[in-house]
């Protein structure tokens, strides 16, 4: 018995000292009072992680400074990382034709549980765009790519994320006949749902074994999706959305 508290402790420190690391997913730079207060630990205990993480080279404290910043080992990890397979960098030149094309920002979507992350993005040379920052999280109810995420999984995968996902702010009958013609149509649109001013349209990537990859979009000012607009953006969405599904293994 008292072996299964020490492991169970164990896990808890991981999994606290992880939460850590991942304050710095969207900051480069944070005190030990927000790293407290992002992850809802005591200043002690993210102190003590933090001090940890320090002497194994995971995390810095600024020269003078009372913020800390990741450390080197984060870079020393990534460098051995193998990118063969990871979509956001084999597409990347395609996004790249995408984007030079419709002139608008692209993106490259996964699902993970019941969130998008945005795992790659091409962003707009227009003067007036869309910026779309690699790693955020979106909720998977709301926008074109979350569409796509969902319309597209196996029938079974797709009644489990719709069961447990959050409805109090969206019509779900709504939604799940949104997923139907999503279906049917090869690709999703989205208008001002998740941002005010913002638009996007959004198709599937399946690899040669057609499973579901990933989610390809193009996103603007809602001004410059017109209909006329919209329709040539999903033609050639779904053509690059293709292209790119063939580099797939």
């Amino acid at each position: 018995m008292a072996r299964s508290k020490g492991m169970a402790a164990t896990v808890r420190a991981v999994d606290r000292a992880l939460d850590v690391l991942l304050c710095f997913a969207e900051t480069p730079q944070l005190t030990l009072s927000e790293i407290a207060a992002r992850t809802g630990l005591h200043k002690s205990t993210a102190h003590r992680l933090l001090a940890s993480l320090e002497a194994k080279g995971f995390v810095a404290r600024e020269t003078g400074g009372d913020k800390y910043r990741l450390g080197y080992r984060i870079w020393e990890l990534s460098a051995n990382y193998s990118r063969e397979d990871d979509p956001g960098v084999r597409l990347l030149p395609e996004m790249e034709k995408l984007r030079d094309l419709v002139g608008e920002t692209v993106s490259l979507y996964v699902r993970d549980g019941l969130e998008r992350v945005r795992i790659q993005a091409v962003q707009s040379l227009q003067a007036v765009r869309r910026v779309a920052p690699v790693g955020a999280r979106l909720p998977l109810n709301v926008g074109a790519s979350s569409k796509v995420l969902i319309a597209f999984e196996e029938p079974g995968v797709r009644a489990s994320i719709l069961d447990a996902l959050d409805w109090r702010h969206v019509d779900r009958g709504h939604f799940e006949r949104q997923l139907e013609d999503i279906r049917r149509q090869g690709y999703a649109t989205s208008m001002e749902e998740r941002e005010p001013g913002a638009a996007a349209v959004a198709a599937p990537i399946f690899n040669r074994d057609r499973k579901l990859v990933a989610a390809l979009s193009v996103s603007g000012p809602v001004s410059r999706f017109t209909p006329d607009a919209v329709r040539e953006h999903a033609r050639h969405v779904m053509e690059a959305a293709r292209r790119m599904g063939m580099m797939l293994g």
